[in-house]
């Protein structure tokens, strides 16, 4: 694939998106996705698939995009880079489930490149149960470390370390969830692959997502549930709010970029709560979970 331009790597991008809709309908068994299509006055556009009101899903989303225009001097101060026009296409991923006993689950693959000649990819995915249950865990681990070792061994090791302290939530001292893997201006020197490979290692992290998601599925969607572990789900997604509009890079720069709100803004649940400090009681499966959200477990062990 000497070929590989921005136009190959944008398609390829495109496609995941429509293998990971076509399998998450199947998950989900209910719900299909929602196509909006927009487009930037700046240059570009995307595709911005909805799931609602699923069997699994109460609210999720699969974005598309594929943008170019000038740096902007707000890009030049957030990013740290030159060049006078980008281009940035990739896919991004977040479900939000009906079920207090299935994670949310975040993803996203990216490609960014700058008239000169610089160009990265990044991208990602972690796990954001609202109970830990560390079998699980290890499973969904277990799984990233596979893909990671046929291109790189050292991938997983970094990626994790990466994801613990990228995934964090400073003003309340905790990680968001269980963590995954987590790599931003990933270039060939970096990865020690060629951009080919590179690319391809995204491509079959996002076909792998969805094979990752139903495990933590089919293990979580038949456990009954209280009205109190609807309460405690709410509240743990107030922290996937407070972690994405506080200290998401990928917001930050949709935003500075002149992206399209709705899109950027999807990954946001349609219910989450803020009760004032709230305290678990101890030796609870909350009080539990809360202990578990820290840097630098293993979940694999060693």
């Amino acid at each position: 694939m000497n070929h590989l331009n921005k136009e190959a790597i944008a398609e390829g991008m495109n496609s995941l998106q429509k293998y990971i809709c076509d399998r998450l309908e199947q998950i989900d068994g209910v719900s299909l996705f929602n196509n909006d299509e927009w487009s930037r006055a700046e240059g570009g556009g995307g595709v911005t698939k909805i799931i609602q009101n699923g069997g699994v899903i109460e609210k999720g989303g699969v974005a598309f995009s594929a943008v170019h225009g000038p740096v902007t001097e707000m890009m030049q101060k957030q990013m740290n880079i030159g060049g006078t026009e980008f281009f940035a296409t990739g896919v991004s991923i977040v479900l939000h489930p009906h079920n207090p006993h299935i994670p949310i689950i975040h993803m996203n693959v990216r490609y960014f490149e700058l008239n000169d000649g610089t160009f990265w990819f990044g991208g990602g995915i972690d796990l954001t149960p609202h109970f830990i249950v560390e079998s699980q865990a290890k499973l969904f681990h277990e799984g990233l470390k596979a893909i990671c070792d046929k291109y790189n061994v050292n991938f997983y090791p970094k990626f994790k370390n990466w994801a613990d302290d990228y995934f964090f939530i400073p003003h309340r001292n905790e990680t968001r969830g269980i963590g995954g893997i987590f790599f931003d201006h990933l270039t060939i020197e970096d990865a020690n692959l060629s951009k080919e490979e590179i690319f391809n290692f995204c491509i079959e992290l996002g076909q792998n997502f969805p094979i990752l998601y139903n495990q933590q599925v089919e293990l979580g969607k038949n456990l009954p549930f209280t009205e109190n572990e609807i309460q405690w789900r709410n509240l743990r997604r107030g922290r996937y709010v407070e972690f994405n509009l506080v200290n998401d890079r990928g917001t930050k720069f949709g935003l500075v970029s002149n992206g399209r709100t709705e899109s950027i803004l999807m990954s946001l649940p349609a219910n989450a709560s803020w009760e004032y400090n709230f305290q678990p009681e101890e030796n609870s499966k909350e009080k539990q979970t809360l202990n578990l959200l820290k840097k630098g477990h293993s979940w694999i062990g060693n």
